[in-house]
């Protein structure tokens, strides 16, 4: 099974304000970049939290895929018809019970999230977006390791609105 990250972060490093609002992305114009294509190969997403909320306050659910949200409390109202399953515990297990279904690639976006599958060594592939445009504080895409995370860079993409993308292999 692998386990890739797909997340957009201003220039200073943040995926999200310190409020969780995501508005700064548009930075970055709406040219594809793509998203949809990362999509169509995948086939759950793994969410903390913190994501589901901001989630559901979009305009509409955005995915067509299995949703599993990492959360040790209980999920607020989940939207009707959303595939959607709460999970708690150890990266490790969570990929062996998702293995157990029959996943083979997942999406794991989210803060802690990401960071707790890092530190797992459970994490294949990043793709990090920069979008241009400092926001000084915020959420950011990496926190502390207990050791360092050896990365091989795979490619850098530049798209219309000043967007960069770098996607990287992690080393095992």
């Amino acid at each position: 099974m692998r386990a890739s990250v797909f997340v957009g972060t201003s220039l200073d490093g943040f995926i999200a304000r310190p409020n969780g609002a995501l508005d700064f992305l548009d930075a970055g114009g709406a040219e594809p970049h793509g998203y949809a294509e990362f999509m169509a190969g995948i086939d759950s997403i793994v969410i903390g939290r913190n994501t589901f909320e901001t989630v559901l306050g979009f305009d509409r659910w955005p995915y067509d895929k299995p949703v599993y949200v990492l959360s040790s409390r209980p999920l607020p109202q989940i939207p009707a018809g959303a595939p959607v399953e709460h999970l708690s515990g150890d990266p490790r297990d969570v990929m062996a019970q998702l293995e157990a279904r029959g996943a083979g690639h997942i999406y794991v976006d989210g803060g802690v999230t990401i960071q707790r599958f890092l530190e797992a060594g459970l994490i294949d592939r990043l793709i990090v977006t920069r979008v241009p445009v400092l926001i000084g504080s915020g959420i950011p895409l990496f926190g502390p390791l207990t050791r360092d995370i050896v990365v091989r860079h795979v490619a850098t993409r530049q798209f219309g609105g000043g967007l960069v993308q770098s996607e990287y292999d992690v080393v095992r």
